[in-house]
């Protein structure tokens, strides 16, 4: 893995990382790994990681757009279990 993939998982990480400290919970990290998300809208692994946050939010219509944005489907299972998914698709990246 080069050095500039790395740097550039590092705000994904960061959000990624928000959302579990923050309980998988509406609240000062949802909000914080949102903004992180937004900050990198077309990017589909942030843009996951935003249909995610709103997921967590139970904003179901606008979850479903930024599935649809990044090319996924929400996952059938629970919110932690699709962020396990997320995390192990950025270590792959």
């Amino acid at each position: 893995m080069t050095k500039v993939k790395r740097m550039s998982q590092v705000p994904i990480l960061e959000a990624l990382d928000l959302l579990r400290a923050g309980n998988f919970q509406p609240g000062s990290e949802l909000e914080k790994a949102h903004q992180i998300s937004q900050e990198h809208e077309g990017a589909a692994l942030f843009d996951w990681v935003h249909a995610l946050v709103h997921r967590i939010e139970g904003d179901d219509a606008n979850a479903g757009y930024w599935y649809r944005r990044a090319g996924k489907t929400r996952h059938p299972g629970s919110i932690e279990e699709e962020w396990r998914i997320i995390r192990a698709a950025v270590g792959s990246a």
